[in-house]
């Protein structure tokens, strides 16, 4: 019984039981229990407050699963779980398929194991996994989407695009804007499956920070064409929507692991050009080839995905936009994070390659 795992506030009800006992027969007081202890809701800790050495009992998100094979040839559970405040590692040992098919990614599970930290980082050991029902969850304790502050972003997004002087570059924006489906989308969509901006609406969020940064680059350097760089900020991952899936826990679609985000930020723009010249008048040419440049190139290195390297002031100065405002959001996570009993430093992050001060005055 899940509902068992936490007694806090559970006075009322074994008085209930207790008064109970002694009037109805076993399994006329079983049948009147159970529902009661099932939909006793468990105090769950949040991600974000795990310690070393807790033990726990409760539902998280299962954001990833794999099934692997250690030195032995022992079988264990390799697991990403989830709630809105952030994700920790865990594993289970000793399992088998049965075992690994008994739940989904995306689905609600009750665990229960121990908290440890294994090279600077914590991760929690569970000896037990069972899938939930979604009617057995607060399900707002696991979503990380913020509508009110995707609604502001859309409305800075908006005023941004809205605000160019070059009528092309204004007049495609619109367009982008007008697709309510895409609009939808782009506001629940997230930048990364880890690292930065790893969550539901990270996408927005990134694209506005990087245009309001290019909005106040490009004025030291006149040689730069200003609303260009910004257009290209507002394009430059847009393909991510269609390469992960948002709808529950980010993971890559199949399209994005067979074309990626650079093709499908390309197509996407053809398709919305040709939008465009269905209104009568054809989108400048070699405006459009700037513009592709900038989404095929924004990587800066053909070994970190970009087909093409940058070769327009434009196009270097939204790589490092892009590299700056990512790298900010990755140690900032790293930062916010960390579980080091040190005031000064984070724990090393292999991921990163280093410790972080994280000494605020």
């Amino acid at each position: 019984m899940r509902g068992l795992a936490n007694r806090q506030g559970f006075g009322p009800s074994f008085q209930l039981i207790h008064s109970l006992s002694g009037v109805l027969p076993l399994d006329s007081l079983r049948s009147a229990v159970l529902p009661l202890f099932e939909s006793i809701p468990v105090n769950r800790i949040p991600v974000s407050d795990l310690t070393d050495g807790q033990s726990i009992e409760q539902p998280f998100r299962a954001a990833d699963k794999q099934l692997r094979v250690n030195r032995q040839g022992g079988k264990y559970i390799l697991m990403r779980l989830s709630d809105r405040t952030g994700v920790i590692a865990a594993m289970q040992w000793n399992a088998d398929e049965k075992m690994f098919d008994s739940f989904d990614r995306g689905d609600y599970v009750f665990c229960r194991g121990r908290t440890q930290i294994h090279n600077g980082t914590l991760q929690l050991i569970v000896t037990d996994v069972e899938r939930m029902d979604v009617s057995e969850v607060d399900v707002a304790q696991f979503e990380r989407f913020d509508a009110d502050a995707s609604e502001r972003l859309l409305q800075r997004l908006t005023e941004l695009l809205g605000g160019l002087q070059n009528a092309p570059l204004r007049r495609l924006g619109e367009i982008y804007l007008a697709d309510q489906n895409f609009v939808t989308r782009f506001q629940k969509a997230a930048a990364a499956v880890s690292n930065h901006h790893a969550y539901p609406g990270g996408l927005l969020r990134h694209t506005v920070d990087m245009m309001e940064l290019c909005a106040l680059i490009a004025p030291r350097y006149p040689q730069i064409d200003a609303e260009l760089l910004m257009f290209g900020a507002f394009l430059h991952d847009l393909g991510k929507i269609e390469e992960l899936a948002s709808d529950g826990e980010i993971a890559y679609t199949d399209r994005g692991q067979l074309v990626g985000h650079i093709v499908i930020g390309v197509q996407m723009l053809g398709d919305k050009i040709a939008e465009y010249d269905a209104g009568g008048e054809a989108f400048p040419a070699e405006l459009r080839l700037h513009l592709e440049h900038l989404i095929v190139s924004h990587h800066g290195q053909i070994e970190y995905g970009s087909p093409k390297l940058p070769v327009m002031l434009e196009s270097v100065t939204l790589h490092h936009i892009d590299n700056l405002d990512a790298k900010l959001s990755t140690y900032t996570t790293v930062i916010d994070t960390d579980i080091s009993g040190d005031s000064h430093w984070t724990n090393y992050n292999p991921s990163i390659g280093r410790k972080l001060w994280k000494k605020r005055s």
